[in-house]
Formats: structure tokens, sequence, C-alpha cells
């Protein structure tokens, strides 16, 4: 996820149905496997890390266009039940609750490679030192990054789940969906798996089309003002129309608050600050040409304020779970507010686990991993890579127990105290500072998935060894084809991120907070440090404000990583989202039965579709030219 996983109100895997409290089937309810029931068979491996690997490259395009990642497990377990109900009639055994839950776990892993570095770090480190990763290179480094997240994964699991009982909803709601895949809601899941199939479809073909007729945002007409007699359209500032509907999908599956804040940040970033800033000459304005977006040189600029917000108001929510921090060390269940399903007793453990000698042999093994491909790829010195990767320890931890009560994985705070922590320890090196942070970051978004999934295996009666193998295969596939996917998606990184295109939002965050460290604010343009200070200020008190205000007024609290992230995007994206926010409220609110049960497939098809077509045809320009 990243990725500015607190920019939206995540949607916890492309889920079926929101999961509340009051929805939560208690855990002495849970579904259970039959006890003959085949479960580590080659064929849900297989299946896991081949759907992760292609599920990842729409994380990564996603990811690279608007800085959000999704979870794919429910999407997962739809698409693997799906294609082996057509083998069977073909004459294959039936793919059982147990392999797909395999399935799942194998491919939500794969899918969230890109938390590995893939839309931040790696393409930031680029951008700053112009080197790049070859295909085996990247591999290695993701790769190890998502082992090292199942190895603490496989160490916190009985504490969290079984000791401490730690919701982990998203894990319960893959369990729940498992169930009825696999049970009285067959046909009902059939009819979602056409939804997501012919959503995707739809929106391959939109973006094949669009592609032939060269479609790309049109301005809305107007002009504004930008000092000296001189006046900018608003194409110029970005403010459009875009007519991929990929934003569309993405803004329905977050919140209409998250929306409005959108729509609202990009008119004062773009329409009120974007030509004050022009006009006073601290940045440089694009060809006068009434059809040319400014994005490029604009947002070097406004990154500084936008950036500022989103980093401040991230750490700002995670100091607010500092209950969570100590519990993460000491243990204990969380107040008896939260879901009732952590306050009953919950099955045991049917299969076999990891042992002890085991998890102190991998333990080694991953630490000592680590430290040589940081060396290796990156001349990291080994003492600090062992040091990099016993902080991440500490901090995916944290990580996964935030997730466990929240169901929100603050990778990028991780990040961002990895960042402040080596940035003091080695003032000036950008590789150091980055490449550390993505250890933590990477590991900490495997950590919390591995632990959903664990849960979901929990409730079914699966067995923790098998999930962990099953995660480590969707690690790999993930690693090799994500790898891959963003080499051809991005094959000139310098020319082609921080553009119209691809703005790269996650990227702008890393990079910003390296060069700090490596520049120091001298480096910066005019104007950014004081419009830092006081994006920063406004990220902490919407931080606050957010989390303190009653329910009723906090629903009017602008979302501060949102409101960063209108001053990195494009306005006409922004729009897109908030369109997208308002289809969404609006079809819960009047259709709150067909969009539980059809809105997040068919968002999740179009999301899917637009980004496998845009991986279609840079591989196609590749062999073609």
């Amino acid at each position: 996820m990243p990725v500015l996983e607190a920019a939206f109100s995540r949607a916890d895997g492309l889920g079926l149905s929101a999961v509340s409290p009051n929805d939560v089937r208690t855990s002495q309810e849970a579904p259970q496997a039959a006890p003959c029931e085949a479960e580590l068979t080659l064929r849900a491996v297989l299946t896991g890390a081949l759907l992760g690997g292609v599920l990842s490259l729409c994380n990564i395009y996603s990811g690279l266009r608007i800085g959000w990642g999704f979870n794919m497990s429910i999407t997962a377990a739809l698409l693997g039940w799906g294609i082996w109900s057509l083998a069977k009639a073909g004459g294959s055994r039936p793919f059982t609750k147990l392999e797909n839950n395999l399935n799942q776990t194998a491919a939500s892993a794969g899918a969230s490679i890109s938390s590995a570095g893939l839309v931040s770090a790696i393409p930031a480190w680029t951008l700053m030192t112009g080197d790049e990763l070859s295909w085996p290179a990247l591999a290695l480094w993701t790769g190890t990054i998502g082992l090292l997240g199942v190895v603490v994964g496989i160490g916190l699991r009985r504490q969290m789940i079984e000791v401490d009982r730690l919701p982990f909803a998203s894990g319960i709601a893959s369990a729940e969906t498992l169930d009825k895949i696999h049970g009285s809601g067959a046909e009902g899941a059939k009819i979602k798996l056409y939804a997501l199939v012919g959503a995707g479809c739809v929106s391959a073909a939109i973006k094949l089309l669009a592609h032939l007729l060269k479609l790309k945002p049109f301005g809305i007409p107007g002009t504004i003002g930008i000092g000296k007699g001189a006046r900018a359209t608003l194409m110029n500032l970005t403010i459009g129309i875009d007519p991929s509907p990929l934003m569309v999908a993405v803004g329905a599956l977050g919140t209409l608050r998250t929306g409005i804040t959108l729509l609202l940040g990009s008119l004062v970033s773009w329409g009120v600050i974007a030509p004050k800033i022009i006009e006073l000459g601290w940045c440089e304005r694009g060809p006068a040409q009434p059809d040319e977006a400014w994005f490029a040189p604009v947002v070097k600029w406004m990154l500084w304020p936008g950036v500022a917000m989103m980093v401040t108001s991230s750490l700002t929510s995670v100091a607010f779970s500092w209950r969570s921090f100590v519990r993460a060390f000491r243990g204990g269940r969380i107040e008896n507010d939260q879901p009732s399903a952590t306050q009953e007793e919950l099955p045991k453990v049917k299969g076999p686990d990891v042992a002890p000698s085991e998890q102190r042999f991998l333990l080694i093994g991953i630490t000592i991993l680590c430290a040589v491909t940081q060396w290796y790829l990156f001349a990291i010195p080994l003492w600090m890579g062992v040091f990099s990767t016993v902080v991440t320890f500490v901090l995916a931890t944290v990580a996964a127990r935030v997730s466990g009560e929240t169901t929100v994985t603050p990778v990028g705070a991780m990040g961002k105290v990895t960042q402040l922590l080596f940035g003091l320890i080695r003032p000036g090196d950008a590789t150091t500072n980055l490449m550390t942070a993505n250890v933590t970051g990477g590991a900490a978004s495997q950590t919390a998935d591995l632990l959903h999934d664990l849960k979901a295996g929990l409730l079914l009666g699966a067995s923790p060894r098998a999930q962990a193998i099953a995660q480590s295969a969707g690690v790999l596939g993930g690693a090799l084809i994500g790898s891959a996917g963003y080499l051809i998606l991005i094959p000139e990184p310098k020319r082609m991120l921080l553009t119209e295109d691809w703005p790269a939002p996650a990227v702008v965050t890393w990079r910003a907070v390296a060069e700090l460290f490596a520049k120091g604010i001298e480096a910066m343009p005019q104007g950014a440090i004081e419009a830092m200070v006081v994006g920063g200020a406004l990220g902490v008190i919407l931080s606050v404000l957010e989390k303190t205000l009653p329910g009723r007024y906090r629903l009017f609290v602008p979302s501060p990583a949102s409101l960063g992230l209108a001053f990195v995007i494009q306005a006409w994206t922004c729009l897109s989202l908030f369109v997208g926010s308002l289809i969404g409220w609006a079809l819960r609110r009047w259709a709150p039965r067909w969009s539980e049960a059809m809105l997040t497939p068919i968002a999740s098809g179009v999301v899917a579709g637009e980004s496998l077509m845009g991986v279609g045809i840079a591989v196609h320009s590749i062999f073609s030219s």
C-alpha cells in the first residue's frame, strides 16, 4: 500500500462488504474446514503466486498515479474460485476452502509488493542518484523486504492473534467471504465475479480506445491572472476533466469526506496558490500554450507544503495510537469497545505451526540476507544494514499492532521514522536514508498483511505453517512479476515521473524527506520553507481535531492527508476522485443492499482493467519500437 495509505479511508481489501462490529461473526461461530480437506497443494500456492504477481501490476499502476494501493485478498479469492470452478467442469477436483485461503494469502502478499519500494523509495532513489536497478536486482531487493515482513509476522502470530486476540478485521472479512464462496453463497459469488470481470473488460476497452485516439485530460474554459497582465488557462493549472474511469472507481471506494477534501484542496492549491507563486516568480511556468498543463514545473514548489502536511498528519495520527505502541511490546488485549470477536475464545490452531527453532533460524537468516543485500546493491555498511533490520523488527511490530486494532497499516509513517533516524545518523547520504526506510516500510506492510491472513486462517482451521509458505511464494511471485512490470511501465524514471501522466505522489514524499537531509533547507525553492511550516502545522492541527472532536463534528474536518495529496496530484485527478466518492456515497445511501454486494467488485474491476491494459500497452510499445 503504500504509499500514502492515510490519504484515503482505506478499502480494506477490494472487499465485498464493509466490516463492522455488528457484522463480524464471533470466533466461536467461525467457519471451519472439514478435517480431511486439502490445503497445502501446488496448485493453491502457484495460483496465489501468479495472481499476486498479476495483481501487483494494478497496485504499481495506481500507486504511481495516486499513491494508493489495494488489498487484493478477497479479489484473489473470487478469481481463484472462478478459475478452478471452470477447471472443475473439465474434470479437475474441487478447489477447497483451505486451498483458496492459501491462494488469497499468497496473492495478497504478491499484490502488496508495491509497498516494498516500487512506487516510493526505488523511483525516488533513481531520481536523486540517476542509478537504476536491473530486473534481477530489483526482484532480489523487493523479495528480500517481503520475506523480512513474513518472518516478523510468523514471530508475532501467537502473541497478537491467540494471546492478545486483536481483531484484524480484514482477516475476519476474508474468512467470511471464503465461507460464503464455498458454501451457500456460491451463486452470489458467481454474480460478483461476473461483475468484477465485466467491469474490468469495459475499463480495459476504454483505456485501449483512449490510447488509440490519443485522448487526454482536457481543460475547463476560463483563465486566471498570473501577474503583469499575463493569464493562465485552467488547463495550464491542471483544472480540467480526465476521461479515464479509473480515478472515479477509486473515489467510489473511498469516503465522501475524502472526495470533498480533495476537491477543495485542489481548488485552493492549483486555483489560488499556484497562480500566486508563478506571479511571485517562485516557480517556473510551462509553455505559453492554452492546452499545455504546467504540472511538472509547478509541482516542484507545491510538493513542499503538500509533503509537510502529509508527513505531519501521518505521524500525528500514529502518535494518537500510543497505547498500541505500548501494547506492541507489553502485549495485552484492547479495550472492551472493540469488535466482540476479539473477546470470544478463538478456535485452536488446526494445522502445524512454524516451530520456535525454525523461527530463530529464519530470524537470523533474514537479518543476514537483508544486511548483505543492502551492502551488495547500495553499498550500505553491513553494521548499518543489521541495525536497519533490527529497527524494522521494532517498527513492523508497532505497525502490525496498529493494523490489528484499526485495520490501517501506517507504512508511510514507519518509513518516515526510519528516514528521520538515519538522516541523523548519516546526514547527506540519500541512498542510505531511502533504502533503510524502504526496508522498514515494505516489511511493515507484509507483516500486517500476513497477520490479517493468519487471522482468517485461524477462523477457517488452516495451518499457520502452510500460510507462511504460501505468503513466501506470493512474495517471490510479486517480486518477479511486479519488478518486471515496474521496469516496463517506467523505463525512464527521470523523464517520466513527476509528470501529468505519472504524478507519483509517494515518490514525491520520500524524495522530499531524503533531499532535506542530503542537501539541507538552503536547496529548497524560495518561499518553500514558510509553506512547509504552514503545511506541517495544518497537518498537525487537522489530525488532532480529527482524533478529538465528537463524531458528528469530525465529519466536517478536512482529511489532512487528502488535503496534502491535493497539492501533489493534478486538479483533474482530484475532481475525478470527488465524482467517484459522490457516486459511491449516493449508491450506499439510496441502494445500500446493492452497493454492499456489487459496488466494490465493480470498482475493483475498473481499477484492474485499466491498470492491466496500461501495462499491456507499455509492453506493446516496447516490442513495436
